[in-house]
């Protein structure tokens, strides 16, 4: 039985955690999996990158933080999950080495008032080095369990998910975006990146690097919470979403460069609002995903442009699983 509960999540409360070391191999290893983009691959390359050296991608920066959270506290908590993440930025870059603690202010805190087993807890964390200086923060609300609803009758949180829509009405298929510089961009248009199967194996296999809460490790102990079922960690879903894009915009390179064209730089993230886990990811799902360019500006760094892009992923049902208003740095043509 969890001792954490949504009652002692008091508004204004202040709490340190964690120690997580960046290591080389991990940096890697997850940008091989998920980040494929070179200043989070190889130092040299990096060295010529807007970070200037290697980095670990905000991906893995996120899902560290996520571990980071579960080992400290919400391990022994009454977590029932998050549905979203109002914004994220990316602050500084993560190296080689860096030491990461957590920082947890409690915004605010209310009851639900549909559904009395639960509340929800407004948060803001800061991710540190070991310098304190921030390289990530986020806001975001979690779902907790209230003290007392721990056993007799189920409670409407740990009813079996409901089943599937039987069709939805697709989003309309935006006007074919070819990825390059900034200019060539058009606000409107956009891609489809594919899909991912996310298979009971992997999903367990991520959750126990970043994210393992009891459902997102087996379906023994999915069946006993709100989700019902096996379910990915968010954080997966994020990370397929951005393997999916870099596989998307390589290939358009690659076609660019047996064209005889000439590619931009790519630029790194500074981080993403109105992230939305609107549905569960469960095992045997298959997410197709999909970017359209929503708006674009100029920056004070000389050669590079600013991009917003609305990034979706909808399951093999046509429900729309995953959202976020995503930015980007792009090489601008006469840089």
């Amino acid at each position: 039985m969890p001792s954490i509960y949504f009652e002692d999540m008091k508004p204004g409360a202040v709490d340190e955690y964690g120690a997580y070391e960046m290591s080389r191999d991990e940096i890697i290893r997850f940008a091989r999996q998920f980040d494929p983009q070179p200043f989070h691959l190889d130092e040299e390359a990096a060295k010529s990158s807007m970070l200037g050296g290697l980095s670990a991608s905000g991906w893995h920066t996120a899902s560290a933080a996520m571990r980071m959270a579960y080992d400290s506290y919400l391990h022994d908590s009454s977590s029932l999950g998050a549905p979203g993440v109002e914004e994220l930025k990316w602050m500084k870059p993560v190296r080689v080495g860096d030491v990461l603690r957590g920082r947890r202010t409690i915004l605010g805190a209310r009851a639900s008032s549909s559904r009395p087993e639960m509340g929800l807890v407004h948060m803001k964390v800061e991710i540190m080095n070991q310098a304190r200086e921030t390289v990530m923060t986020q806001e975001f609300f979690a779902l907790m369990g209230r003290r007392g609803y721990d056993g007799g009758e189920e409670p409407a949180a740990r009813k079996a998910a409901p089943p599937p829509m039987k069709a939805a009405t697709p989003d309309p298929a935006p006007q074919p975006q070819k990825m390059g510089f900034y200019e060539d961009l058009v606000v409107g248009r956009g891609l489809d990146l594919g899909s991912h199967h996310f298979t009971a194996e992997e999903i367990v296999a991520f959750a126990r690097d970043f994210d393992p809460q009891p459902f997102h490790l087996s379906e023994e102990g999915a069946a006993k919470s709100h989700f019902g079922r096996l379910a990915a960690s968010g954080w997966h879903t994020g990370s397929m979403w951005m393997r999916r894009f870099l596989d998307a915009r390589k290939a358009q390179q690659q076609a660019a460069l047996d064209a005889g064209g000439v590619l931009p730089q790519g630029g790194p993230s500074p981080g993403f609002r109105n992230l939305k886990w609107n549905k569960p990811v469960f095992a045997g799902d298959t997410i197709s995903y999909r970017t359209v360019l929503a708006d674009k500006r100029t920056t004070s760094r000389p050669g590079w442009g600013l991009i917003f892009s609305h990034n979706t992923g909808v399951n093999q049902h046509g429900e729309r699983v995953f959202e976020f208003l995503g930015s980007a740095f792009v090489q601008m043509r006469d840089a």
